[in-house]
């Protein structure tokens, strides 16, 4: 296995992202200006300041992240912090109607993948300042949560969270099936040798009742992208100037998933990141690889589940990790802007971490805390440094990630797996597309 490059050493890239150059140029002209001071001179480090908060926490992260809020606002008396929680989806919308009405958030979290395409319409300022100051304690910060703001040399948010995506195994099924519940598969090849036994077509129509993995294909947490790495291939590389979507690596990987899912029925085709989660949770797939959010549903579910790292490539074992960072509007004044430093430095505190750790499974930003997480068992599993350390967020710093994922790499890939084209003229075509958008910039 080739040696993996350290987050420092490697720029990172984004989950998925879609807002229309329409609607980000309609924000650029109305600005973002919310509940915080409206001045635009020197900061008032005296002034009381009310800041507006918008993410999308709504599941049963969202408690945490709240008490976290409500223990910064009774730790000191001039900044005040309100949140306003909504789906995500709908968060990105209003952000935009918000704009136009100026009525916008003070401060706004969302996933890293949507930074790079409002950053390029000038909607967010830079953050290094923030991770100049000594006194926030930055150095203490995984590396892939800080860089995965990072947009042309700058950094553009603060993070809230680090999540690792690990495989999810049913071990009931695995037992029912001969396999040891305590071995899940470790590689690509040991996978498939168990997708025989873990797809399940009782009756022979070809339609399974259970199947070996959930892996959706579209409107998801990417599945397949990392697949790519693990082959010594990618969507594009480190440096996001090249498309890898036709190298040999990229077009050995998705042959070989491609090949599983459509022949060997090892998942369904068509399933969104939903549909995959249900699958799993009703106990009709035998593994699902997720983030630490869906333990809760899970264990609701009242699923025997195991936790592993996702299995390896042939020439890699790189994680999947998804960040959402802290960003301020570019309109916002300097009282205001200095206020949100100060909760941010809060939120990333040993204080502020353990209990997020603790409330939402998560694993904390900052890895000098991991010892002192003892009420929650996940947030060690999904940030233990042999994870954390070979992770990477996809399509970190492209502006066209957003493109790229929804209308050039999903598109290719259902056809691919329904069988419209081979794996190899498909993917050809479509790096040929990603380096038009990669040339655009």
């Amino acid at each position: 296995m080739k040696r993996y490059l350290s987050p420092r050493k490697r720029r990172r890239s984004v989950l998925v992202a879609g807002v229309s150059i329409a609607a980000t140029m309609a924000l650029t002209m109305s600005g973002c200006t919310g509940g915080g001071t409206q001045s635009k001179g020197a900061n008032d480090p005296d002034a009381k300041v009310t800041l507006d908060f918008w993410n999308g926490f709504t599941g049963p992260d969202g408690p945490a992240l709240q008490k976290v809020v409500d223990d910064f606002n009774t730790s000191q008396d001039r900044v005040t912090v309100k949140t306003n929680i909504m789906p995500w989806d709908t968060l990105y919308q209003k952000v935009l109607t918000a704009a136009a009405g100026k009525d916008g958030p003070d401060i706004v979290a969302m996933s890293a993948s949507r930074l790079p395409q409002y950053i390029d319409e000038g909607l967010y300022q830079p953050l290094d300042d923030y991770y100049d100051n000594a006194d926030f304690d930055s150095e203490a910060l995984a590396t892939a949560a800080v860089d995965a703001s990072m947009y042309d040399g700058k950094n553009y948010g603060v993070p809230v969270n680090i999540a690792t995506m690990l495989m999810y195994y049913n071990k009931d099924l695995f037992t029912a099936a001969g396999l040891d519940p305590e071995k899940p598969p470790t590689t690509w090849d040991e996978f498939a040798e168990m997708v025989p036994k873990l797809t399940v077509d009782e009756n022979g129509d070809g339609k399974p009742e259970q199947y070996a993995i959930a892996l959706a294909d579209h409107e998801t947490v990417p599945m397949y992208q990392p697949f790519l790495w693990n082959a010594g291939g990618g969507v594009v590389s480190d440096d996001g100037k090249t498309s890898e979507l036709g190298s040999e690596g990229s077009l050995d990987a998705l042959n070989f998933w491609v090949d599983l899912v459509r022949e060997q029925k090892a998942s369904p085709i068509g399933l969104a990141g939903a549909d995959a989660d249900k699958l799993f949770t009703t106990g009709k797939a035998a593994i699902e690889i997720v983030g630490p959010w869906m333990t809760a549903g899970f264990n609701d579910a009242g699923l025997n589940f195991g936790l592993a790292r996702a299995f390896a490539g042939p020439t890699d074992a790189i994680t999947l990790a998804d960040v959402v960072s802290m960003s301020i509007p570019t309109s916002a004044d300097e009282t205001t802007k200095q206020a949100a430093y100060e909760f941010f430095a809060y939120w990333n505190s040993q204080e502020g971490q353990k209990t997020w750790a603790e409330g939402s499974g998560f694993p904390p930003t900052r890895s000098d805390i991991a010892s002192e997480i003892t009420e929650n068992p996940y947030p060690s599993i999904f940030g233990a440094p042999e994870i954390i350390d070979n992770s990477k967020v996809l399509l970190a710093g492209v502006a066209a990630g957003g493109t790229i994922t929804t209308t050039i790499f999903e598109p290719a890939l259902q056809k691919a797996l329904n069988g419209e084209g081979t794996v190899d003229d498909l993917f050809t075509e479509a790096s040929k597309q990603v380096q038009a958008e990669l040339d655009k910039k």
